[in-house]
């Protein structure tokens, strides 16, 4: 990806001031993250809003992931060629055109009817790789199918039917998914007080459960061929077989048998955990916390990143999540030594806002905002972003 492209960098601004300079016509979409979530509160469902926003107990996690960007600051550089710029970067292999792939969302259709189709449509035409949920509201073929050829990758939350959790590696594999991010930090959900106020779960409203109901060996846990003719008993056996608190390290061999694919840890905040996935032949991590979304009082993502690169980040590939709000929260997470970072709730706002179009909406400008920064930094590439190119604000 490089400045070439209109749909990023100062290329994409001059279009919105020309546009609106010239013809009268503003973003049709908010800009800033915070217009964004207004906007969402604003036009969603109070429960979907309260859903999508919302994190454990008091809500502190979500915020020191905020504030943690704010203790990095970038330091420019002037005088280097920056007319050309090159965001690309490799992931197991294959070329991806920025360090930026979506989050697994789960439950998508609370937002948008179109859901993760809609999502998967904006990311395939701007060639950002998706990450798609186990609980997604469409199953996890028919995004695969929107999808198309890109290096796209399948989120797995651990069944404790481990009939079901071979099946959805699987199903993940024949579809054409790239990589397997199994989502480690969610064996309980989290006490989420606005869900919990709302007395509001979706799944038991039969949201997101698609990629379960449509399995087979999920269909062999109940009576009947059909889930949806007794949906009450079948929704209560998903519950049960959700996920699974008896998981140990020794538990990852039955990720290796059951896919040829890359394997990514997701929930990592501590350098012993990053060192033990290493060891046990994964292929990365994801330095998370689910977005604030787990444990109230937890220590901000960006905070273990540094532990965790200096760690393992010559030996395995370090993604990290939560907090990712603009380019330059891109930029600070990169320098600080993640090959690529995961986009969550702007993208979700997007999605409840405007659907494909708005998804696209955000993705443009978060590209065009880091594009620029790269290069206001003084950094013709992303593969120049390093920890020379940032201080703490002490």
């Amino acid at each position: 990806m490089t400045a070439d492209n209109p749909e990023y960098g100062p290329d994409r601004q001059a279009e919105v001031y020309r546009r609106g300079m010239l013809e009268g016509e503003s973003p049709e979409f908010p800009v800033s993250y915070e217009d964004l979530e207004e906007r969402a509160r604003e036009e969603l469902d109070e429960e979907a809003f309260a859903y999508v926003a919302g994190g454990a107990g008091s809500e502190s996690t979500v915020e020191a992931n905020d504030r943690a960007f704010d203790e990095w600051q970038i330091v420019p550089r002037i005088l280097r060629d920056v007319s050309e710029r090159d965001l690309g970067i490799e992931l197991f292999g294959q070329e991806v055109p920025a360090p930026v792939l979506l989050a697994p969302i789960g439950v998508q259709s609370i937002l948008h009817d179109e859901a993760e189709l809609a999502v998967a449509r904006a990311a395939s035409d701007l060639d950002v790789p998706m990450i798609c949920s186990s609980v997604s509201s469409y199953t996890l073929e028919e995004v695969a199918d929107e999808l198309g050829d890109g290096p796209d990758w399948f989120q797995l939350y651990w069944s404790a039917d481990r009939d079901v959790a071979a099946s959805f590696l699987e199903r993940a594999e024949e579809a054409g998914y790239d990589a397997i991010v199994v989502t480690l930090d969610t064996p309980k959900m989290g006490w989420r007080e606005r869900d919990i106020e709302l007395a509001y779960l979706p799944f038991l409203a039969g949201e997101g459960i698609r990629n379960y109901f449509e399995d087979e060996a999920f269909r062999d846990r109940l009576e009947t061929d059909d889930p949806w003719a007794d949906p009450e008993a079948s929704l209560e056996s998903f519950i049960d077989c959700f996920g699974d608190a008896s998981l140990t390290w020794d538990d990852l061999e039955f990720l290796r048998e059951h896919t040829d694919l890359s394997i990514v840890l997701k929930g990592v905040l501590h350098p012993e955990d990053a060192r033990k996935a290493v060891e046990h032949g994964m292929d990365g991590v994801v330095v998370s916390n689910h977005g604030g979304r787990q444990v109230d009082g937890a220590i901000p993502a960006l905070e273990a990143l540094p532990e965790v690169v200096d760690e393992i980040g010559d030996d395995a590939t370090v993604l990290f999540d939560s907090g990712i709000r603009r380019g330059s929260d891109v930029f600070r997470a990169v320098a600080l030594g993640a090959d690529a970072v995961l986009l969550g709730r702007p993208y979700a706002y997007g999605l409840g806002i405007g659907g494909e179009d708005g998804v696209r909406a955000v993705l443009e400008n978060l590209l065009a905002d880091l594009d620029l920064t790269v290069g206001l930094a003084g950094r013709a590439s992303v593969d120049e972003v390093d920890r020379s190119t940032i201080r703490r604000g002490d």
